[in-house]
C-alpha cells in the first residue's frame, strides 16, 4: 500500500497535469520577459508522446469579451477563454457560427474577434538564458508556448530540403534563438531563427532527459469541454454577442472571467492589470503571443454600431436554433 507522502505526491502530480501552468508551476519559460535586443537560445526536445508524429502540440482558444460582471457596480470590461474544440476534431459551436460572418464584409471585423486563437507548446532546454531567471525549477527540461509568428519560423526550417536531420535529434540537431525586437511599439520576434550548425546535447542534457523524462504535452492541454460545458460556452457567446455582462453565478463553476481562478487549465491568464509574465498582446498577424508589450485597453461598441451588430448576429443565430 502506498505511503500518505506517496499519495500526496501523486495527487500534485495530477493536479498539475490537470491546471496547466497553473498553481506556481513555473515549468514554462517567459522568454516574453526578454529585453529588446536580447536573444535566449533554445533547443527543442521530442515529444514524450510517441504518437504525435511532431514536436508540439497546437492550442486554440477562444476569447469572449463581456461588459463587465454581472452585479459589479464598477466593473470594466472582461474576458473569458474557452477551449476550442477543434483541437480534438469535433465541431466547435461558436466558430459554426461565425464562419457565415465572413461571408458578409460587415461581420467581418466581429468574426475576427471571436475566432480561435492559436498558440503552440513545445518542450525542451534552455541553452542560454538572458533574462537569469531567479527561482528555475529543478526539472531543466522546460515548456514554450510560442505564438503563430515564432512558429512560422520553426515550421519553415522543417521544410527545407537542406535540413538532414530533425532538430531534435540528440546528435544531429539545431539550437533556436528567439530574438526579441519591437514593431510598432509592441513585441516583435521575427528575427528569431534556427541555428546553422548541428550541436550534439550534452552529457548533462542527456542526463537530465534520462533523469526526468519529457513530458507528454498533450498533457498540458486545456481540459475538453463536456457536453454540458459546450452548452454554457454557446451560452456564454451568446450573451457576449448581445453585450450582456459576464454572469458568475451562472457560468463560474464552467469558466471564468480573467482574473479570477481559470477553470479551463488555459497557462495564459490576465486581468487589466496583468503583471508581465501574463499579459498578452493580439493582434491580426500575431493573434496569441505572450509578452509584456504594451496591452491595449478593450474599446466599448457605440450603441449605434456595435449594439445594431450584435442583434442582427443574435437574431441570425437564434433563428437556426428554430429551425
Amino acid at each position: 500500500m502506498a505511503s500518505l507522502a506517496e499519495i500526496r505526491a501523486k495527487l500534485r502530480e495530477q493536479e498539475t497535469k490537470s491546471s496547466g501552468n497553473q498553481g506556481g508551476d513555473n515549468g514554462i519559460y517567459p522568454f516574453w520577459n526578454l529585453k529588446e535586443g536580447q536573444e535566449a537560445l533554445l533547443r527543442f526536445l521530442p515529444d514524450g508522446d510517441t504518437n504525435n508524429t511532431f514536436f508540439w502540440v497546437e492550442r486554440a482558444m477562444i476569447k469572449l469579451p463581456f461588459n463587465g460582471v454581472k452585479g459589479e457596480t464598477d466593473s470594466r470590461p472582461t474576458q473569458v477563454q474557452v477551449p476550442c474544440v477543434e483541437m480534438w476534431g469535433e465541431t466547435c459551436p461558436v466558430l459554426s457560427e461565425v464562419r457565415g460572418w465572413f461571408k458578409d464584409k460587415s461581420l467581418e471585423d466581429m468574426g475576427r474577434k471571436y475566432w480561435k486563437k492559436r498558440s503552440y507548446l513545445f518542450q525542451g532546454l534552455v541553452v542560454d538564458d538572458p533574462i537569469k531567471e531567479e527561482n528555475t525549477p529543478e526539472n531543466p527540461i522546460r515548456r514554450f508556448i510560442l505564438g503563430p509568428q515564432i512558429f512560422q519560423i520553426v515550421r519553415a526550417a522543417l521544410l527545407d530540403p537542406e535540413i538532414e536531420d530533425l532538430p531534435t535529434d540528440y546528435q544531429h540537431g539545431l539550437d533556436f534563438r528567439i530574438a526579441k525586437t519591437s514593431k510598432g511599439g509592441f513585441a516583435d520576434y521575427s528575427t528569431s531563427k534556427w541555428g546553422r550548425r548541428e550541436r550534439a546535447l550534452t552529457d548533462n542534457d542527456i542526463k537530465a532527459i534520462n533523469a526526468h523524462g519529457l513530458f507528454n504535452l498533450k498533457d498540458y492541454l486545456p481540459k475538453k469541454p463536456t457536453d454540458v460545458e459546450l452548452k454554457v460556452i454557446k451560452e456564454m457567446f451568446e450573451a457576449s454577442v448581445d453585450g450582456e455582462a459576464y454572469d458568475a453565478e451562472k457560468w463560474g463553476q464552467y469558466y471564468r472571467a480573467a482574473g479570477m481562478n481559470q477553470a479551463t487549465g488555459d497557462p495564459n491568464t490576465r486581468t487589466q492589470s496583468a503583471s508581465p509574465k501574463a499579459a498578452i498582446v493580439e493582434d491580426d498577424d500575431i493573434p496569441f503571443e505572450p509578452t509584456p508589450a504594451k496591452v491595449a485597453p478593450p474599446v466599448a461598441e457605440t450603441k449605434s454600431s456595435g449594439d445594431s451588430k450584435a442583434n442582427d448576429i443574435l437574431s441570425m443565430i437564434r433563428a437556426r436554433q428554430s429551425k
